[in-house]
């Protein structure tokens, strides 16, 4: 297992408990809930009786007294009493500056027979009145607490992980910058004595050809610590002419590959396009594509460079022959650590999606892939800075 699968299953298990305390906080919320709604439905039945009770004339004086206690201690619930058409007659617990309003009455009604069905009081002579009532203010906010709380924690997990994510990429590049640096210092040292050999060997004459190949893997060592020497600062860009950068880098891979691997590159132009570039690390991320595709196509098959000149920006896909690639792994593939391969670090990918867009203000992503059938990268690079 790979360390971006590692991560994702982290990911996987904390958004998992995440919604676990969400659900657990709902659930108990709404445990509260119900029993707090089932007490006031209790207080209004009580205050109901107590309404009847007050209107029977044949009533108890300690009946009329606890009655009205009642009546007085409802001081959360509010309620609208009405006769049998519904004409108001008394109200508890609604806002007393707009108790006058009939509007206002009549839209407080609406909304209390939309949550419950009235609680009927029946008196001497099929008399009977209706109280209608509503979930009291601290049973409403009960009632939304748990989403407003959902919100916050949703808010603050937001915040964490862009905070942590800006940290973690800052340290992630003082990683690539430190690596890099270091690199290119590390093959220095070689360098110059390597250099110092091959003026050995020629003050020695030694045959050409020897000193030829010599001089090309010196030269290839020196672009390879140019590279790393350039991360972390600003390259300088230059307007190259695409269709000879794309040939140097075939050129140079098709070399080293398997003389079953084929390069067809096509320039949809009838002109050269060009784009400003700093072909050193460019180069970089054609080799790990080529190498890629090359690894994808198991070391057989074609690999197809296409230049197309749109305006303001110049697009380069590369295609490949090869196993193809899932979508749901067209961005993880870009991801540091992620790799297919049995050795490897995983980095080619990024390291190319970084020196592109960081450095070439372009993008690179998959285009299109079918499964046994190939893989599409496209570049797209600005043809001005």
């Amino acid at each position: 297992m790979n360390i971006y699968t590692q991560k994702q299953r982290w990911k996987i298990i904390l958004l998992v408990a995440a919604l676990l305390i969400g659900i657990g906080s709902l659930w108990y919320t709404n445990q509260l809930v119900n029993k707090l709604s089932e007490e006031e439905k209790k207080k209004v039945e009580l205050w109901a009786e107590a309404t009847r009770q007050i209107s029977d004339t044949n009533a108890e004086i300690g009946d009329i007294s606890f009655a009205l206690s009642v009546l007085t201690n409802n001081v959360t619930v509010p309620v609208i009493l009405t006769d049998a058409r519904n004409q108001v007659i008394s109200i508890r617990n609604l806002d007393s500056l707009k108790a006058n309003d009939k509007n206002y009455l009549a839209q407080e009604l609406a909304i209390m027979k939309s949550q419950r069905e009235p609680i009927e009081i029946s008196f001497a002579g099929n008399q009977k009145n209706f109280i209608y009532y509503k979930d009291s203010y601290l049973l409403t906010q009960l009632r939304y607490y748990p989403f407003f709380q959902l919100a916050v924690i949703a808010l603050f997990l937001i915040v964490s992980y862009i905070a942590f994510s800006t940290s973690r990429k800052a340290e992630q590049n003082q990683v690539w910058v430190g690596m890099a640096k270091e690199t290119a210092h590390q093959l220095g040292t070689p360098l110059s004595s390597l250099m110092a050999w091959l003026d050995y060997l020629k003050s020695k004459g030694q045959p050409d050809e020897y000193i030829t190949e010599i001089e090309k893997d010196i030269a290839r060592l020196n672009t390879i610590t140019e590279r790393f020497s350039k991360i972390g600062s600003a390259p300088a860009l230059k307007k190259e002419n695409l269709t000879t950068v794309m040939e140097t880098a075939i050129n140079y891979i098709q070399n080293r590959a398997s003389s079953k691997v084929n390069f067809k590159l096509i320039n949809l132009q009838s002109y050269d396009v060009d784009a400003p570039l700093n072909v050193a690390l460019f180069d970089w991320v054609l080799e790990n594509l080529f190498k890629n595709s090359i690894d994808a196509m198991s070391g057989e098959g074609t690999i197809t460079v296409q230049i197309t000149d749109q305006q303001q920006f110049a697009y380069l896909d590369i295609s490949d022959t090869g196993k193809g690639i899932s979508k749901s792994k067209y961005k993880t593939v870009f991801k540091p650590g992620y790799t297919s391969k049995n050795r490897g670090w995983g980095l080619g990918l990024s390291l190319s999606k970084r020196i592109v867009e960081e450095y070439h203000a372009g993008q690179i992503f998959v285009k299109s892939s079918d499964p046994n059938k190939g893989t599409t990268f496209r570049i797209v690079l600005r043809k001005t800075v």
